[in-house]
């Protein structure tokens, strides 16, 4: 067969239309599953209850916690997302579980919890993700473990929380660049066990339990710029260590427990603008005591347990929201020229 100049370009567009279309579902491949469900991943090496997870440029640090059968532990392990793999990192100094951790300016600030001989902690500890290491902070005024913090313009909020005295209201806010704490305005509503999440610079105060154990539906909205609180409407299923992570400015709160005697698998959703909440999938495995991070549009769960001192969990996975965004490690425009490229210098 003659090969005309004409037939030959295309040919070429040919093959780069399809290149580009294989890109595209390529990509699509990436950030695309099917919307309200869960799949399992790769096992947390350190099974745990009682830990934190936070996210740093892409990767997913879980730190610290509890296994009933060994004991607290300090690890720290980085999970990755992209390739559904672990990587030891250097261990927190101080072990303990029921403790809360934030990130402002991609350093993960550990707070209070409680440590080997159950005395409650008021320690701070930073850890810096690009140099493995980890640095002592000033003391919270007022230790405490079952807290909950969340950040807002480069300052953590720590919230709640319990100590000898029983369930706390205390709220204090935590200045990294300065290493200052200062006092704010008490939740109306005293509980531990509790989650925190931030949408457009309010904090939500979800769920949690009271001074007699009992596991609380209550919704309460944190405004930072005017130290203010407002009520806001009850979670559908009361329970306390229930894990929170937002999505597109949808906050969902996952699995927790109604009395440390068993758990939940619910999975209810929070829209902090129409002030509603809406049932989703129930996460497969019921389990309370975990914690939950998010990364485009997936929600990862980590750990936790069955009931207090009970089963103990090592399981990961992930949700998918149906929310999709161009994942944090892969560039398109990155990926569309490399195949430019390859095409070129084959012509």
């Amino acid at each position: 067969m003659k090969f005309t100049k004409s037939r030959t370009f295309r040919i070429i567009n040919l093959v780069f239309a399809s290149l580009i279309a294989i890109g595209l579902f390529g990509l699509a491949g990436i950030t695309m599953a099917v919307e309200d469900t869960w799949i399992k991943k790769s096992d947390m090496p350190t099974p745990r209850q009682f830990l934190t997870t936070n996210v740093v440029d892409g990767y997913i640090y879980a730190i610290g916690g509890l296994n009933p059968n060994s004991g607290l532990t300090p690890v720290v392990e980085r999970y990755n997302p992209l390739t559904d793999t672990w990587e030891t990192k250097a261990p927190m100094p101080t072990a303990r579980a029921s403790f809360a951790s934030s990130v402002v300016d991609g350093k993960i600030y550990a707070f209070g919890g409680s440590n080997i001989l159950s005395e409650v902690l008021a320690n701070v500890e930073e850890y810096n993700p690009k140099t493995d290491t980890w640095t002592k902070k000033s003391d919270m005024p007022t230790g405490r473990e079952g807290l909950a913090t969340d950040a807002v313009d480069g300052k953590i909020y720590a919230i709640g929380g319990e100590n000898p005295k029983g369930s706390l209201s205390v709220v204090d806010e935590y200045d990294p660049k300065i290493d200052t704490w200062t006092k704010k305005a008490d939740m109306p509503t005293a509980r531990d066990g509790l989650s925190a999440c931030m949408v457009n610079g309010k904090i939500y105060a979800i769920g949690g339990e009271n001074i007699e154990g009992k596991a609380l539906s209550v919704v309460e909205e944190y405004n930072p710029k005017t130290d203010t609180w407002a009520k806001k409407a009850d979670m559908p299923t009361p329970r306390s260590y229930v894990s929170t992570s937002v999505v597109n400015g949808i906050i969902y709160a996952i699995g927790g427990t109604p009395d440390d005697n068993s758990s939940f698998a619910t999975v209810e959703a929070y829209d902090p603008v129409t002030n509603t909440w809406t049932k989703k999938a129930d996460m497969p495995a019921p389990r309370t005591y975990f914690a939950s991070s998010a990364i485009d549009g997936i929600i990862y769960a980590f750990g936790g347990g069955d009931k207090q001192w009970s089963k103990v969990y090592s399981i990961v996975e992930a949700y998918d929201t149906g929310f999709t965004e161009e994942p944090s490690s892969v560039k398109p425009n990155d990926k569309m020229a490399t195949m430019w490229g390859n095409i070129k210098s084959n012509k």
